[in-house]
């Protein structure tokens, strides 16, 4: 589809095809959201609360918007000033209170985020964050679930013109235009981000000239200050989305009243007449005028509904400061769901009686199985389809055996891997995506931390976003700097991602079962170097085996010191084993299967029984995970140590590409 260009013309009441009384719900909402500007400032300087964000003078193009939309069938992405927006979604101005003075009942957050991050799972907004952009991926992965479920919802997406500016913004509008998905990207442009002007940020100064170039996305550049011209649009996107037609980005024009938030002073940066210029453009009275011109109100009716919203406004402030404070108790309440929460004790492990498999030939059958269990389990990531079937081979055959709807190659860029795949799981989808190397994790950084990892405990357990990473690590292979990273000491970090790393075929065929059907993102690592070795090779499990999260695998009984390891060098250290057993010491080797949860109650078992401890693992040995092991045993088992506890591990080097170098810097079992 080629791209268009659309500019809809200024003051086009007649294609405003919304009746006396949305015109003045609308109405309404414009001026409950400036009111409630006013109040929160004023609440703020009387201590009351902490911090605001302000949409003043954008209320016209967000409440256009939402007009548009269907409450509770549409998706909204909204960002942080969209407070307009999300009354008209279907937000109340008690909820905005009830956020602004951070309240135990404050449905968006439960006081656990400052105001203005948005989102209601009954309205259809997710959980909404600070960083700029991140809301992109994720609308179009909701956007992908909605075309292959066939539905007419559409997903509306905004931000300020600043945030435009992030690559993910460009990874986002990419992927929507290529597979035609029902997206709506709504920039509102107050040529501001903070104090940056927008000449400095985008080329040009106009991102809607930017995306010209972007086949299959259809454009429109708007006076953000009129509700007709924008809502005209918003109809036209709205429908083209719902008809199967694609993306659009609406580019309002819009004017910034109050500085970036109540922390800055706009008079820095911002010249006196250039804020003055904005102040007769305030969409409010212009609405006003409309509507008095249109025979709608009169002059006096106005008045009346301006003093109604201040009441509104002014009684849902009172209500909420006599609402409770969050309860401190709660505090660690829904960083996880509870299906890898505790470990069942009473465990037994099967004796399995499949043929021998090795490693990524369980994991390719594991997805093979759970693809037929879960019709809506899809794979997606770099090279994963057929003829390549991944460069490890471990989606081989998938995408023929279930079709490239199911299980397909992504554009080449982690975050959008990892944003799509969120937005796809906060519709129900269970995605299983594939980062090809460790390595090169990193750009989706963000999406993992700041994003899948804070869904469930940001929004009081109102969304969550359970999906499985698949991404191979580790050394061993000489694949030089960027082939051979371990994740898991950075990654058990952060608070509410699951983390496993098997050491064996049938361990990582079980442990990515319960992955899949679990309530939490897992972050599952595959070592490259195990994936073919005859020793990490198993007998198969059946299709039913599910290996439960936190517990550890005892793989050699000892009396004299407990060796504690994970992935590669669980095999080293039952070599190093049984060496140093012909001088007479008794190793016992624990495989802790999984570092999140951490199976602690395995490690003080082994330590108190042998008194002394070893821990390896192939990660660098500065704030490695071995060290938060060491800090757990000090603390909860000194009283039965012989010895202080050691650590065997990388040198605090990059992995070196030639052979000596590396085996030199990785640990073995010498």
């Amino acid at each position: 589809m080629p791209t268009t260009q659309s500019r809809v013309a200024a003051r086009e009441p007649s294609t405003v095809k919304l009746s006396k009384e949305e015109l003045l719900r609308a109405y309404r909402t414009m001026l409950v959201a400036r009111r409630a500007d006013e109040k929160i400032l004023i609440m703020l300087k009387q201590g009351k609360c902490f911090f605001h964000i302000g949409g003043s003078g954008h209320e016209a193009a967000q409440v256009a918007a939402a007009a548009a939309l269907r409450p509770n069938h549409d998706w909204g992405f909204p960002y942080y000033r969209d407070m307009a927006f999300a009354l008209h979604m279907g937000m109340t101005i008690d909820d905005i209170f009830l956020s602004a003075l951070h309240r135990a009942e404050d449905p968006t957050t439960g006081g656990r985020q400052p105001q203005g991050h948005y989102g209601r799972p009954d309205i259809r907004i997710p959980t909404q964050s600070s960083p700029t952009g991140t809301q992109y991926l994720q609308a179009v992965g909701v956007a992908m679930a909605c075309k292959k479920e066939r539905t007419d919802e559409v997903v509306y997406v905004s931000s300020g013109e600043g945030a435009t500016s992030e690559g993910e913004f460009f990874e986002a509008v990419n992927w929507a235009a290529r597979d035609a998905y029902p997206v709506i990207f709504f920039i509102e442009d107050n040529r501001y981000a903070i104090s940056v002007p927008v000449e400095s940020q985008t080329a040009g100064g106009s991102v809607f000239e930017v995306v010209s170039g972007f086949k299959g996305l259809e454009r429109f550049d708007v006076d953000g200050s009129n509700f007709s011209e924008v809502y005209t649009a918003m109809q036209k996107a709205v429908d083209r989305a719902r008809k199967g037609g694609g993306p659009s980005l609406i580019r309002a024009n819009v004017v910034r009243l109050l500085p970036h938030s109540s922390s800055d002073d706009q008079l820095k940066y911002r010249s006196k007449e250039d804020v003055e210029r904005d102040k007769a453009r305030d969409p409010n009275p212009i609405m006003t005028h409309y509507l008095i011109e249109e025979g709608f109100i009169t002059d006096k009716e106005a008045t009346q509904i301006q003093a109604e919203a201040k009441e509104t406004v002014d009684a849902a402030a009172t209500w909420a400061e006599s609402r409770p404070l969050p309860d401190p108790s709660t505090v660690q309440h829904y960083v996880y769901g509870s299906a890898h929460a505790n470990p069942p004790r009473d465990f037994v492990e099967p004796t399995h009686t499949g043929p021998k498999v090795v490693l990524v030939d369980a994991i390719n059958h594991a997805l093979k199985e759970e693809m037929a269990r879960n019709p809506k389990m899809i794979i997606f990531g770099q090279d994963v389809a057929d003829g390549k079937g991944g460069v490890f081979t471990a989606t081989k055959g998938i995408s023929t055996q279930y079709g490239v709807s199911r299980a397909f190659n992504s554009p080449l860029a982690e975050a959008s891997i990892i944003g799509v795949a969120a937005g796809l799981a906060m519709k129900g989808w269970s995605p299983v995506p594939e980062i090809q190397f460790g390595d090169y994790i990193w750009p989706a950084f963000m999406q993992i931390r700041d994003e899948i990892a804070m869904f469930r405990y940001r929004s009081k357990n109102g969304w969550a976003c359970p999906f499985v990473i698949r991404v191979p690590v580790g050394g061993y292979i000489h694949g030089g700097h960027y082939h051979s990273q371990c994740l898991e000491s950075i990654l058990a970090h952060v608070p509410g991602i699951r983390l496993a790393f098997p050491s064996n075929a049938a361990d990582a065929k079980g442990l990515l079962k319960a992955a899949i059907r679990g309530d939490d993102p897992v972050i599952f690592m595959e070592h490259k170097g195990l994936y073919r070795q005859g020793y990490a090779a198993s007998l198969e499990p059946d299709d039913n085996y599910v290996l439960p999260f936190g517990i550890a695998s005892v793989k050699r009984q000892g009396t004299d010191i407990s060796l504690i390891t994970y992935g590669a060098l669980v095999q080293k250290s039952l070599e190093a084993a049984r060496k140093i057993e012909d001088r007479g010491v008794s190793v016992e080797v624990i495989d802790l299967r999984t570092i999140n949860p951490l199976d602690t109650d395995a490690i003080y078992t082994s330590v108190k029984k042998t008194g002394k401890v070893l821990i390896a693992h192939e990660d660098t040995i500065t704030a490695g995970f071995g060290a938060e092991i060491a800090a757990l045993i000090a603390q909860h088992c000194f009283e039965y140590l012989d010895a202080p506890v050691k650590r065997v591990a990388a040198l605090d080097t990059p992995v070196p590409y030639s052979p000596p170098l590396e085996n030199e810097m990785l640990p073995n079992e010498g």
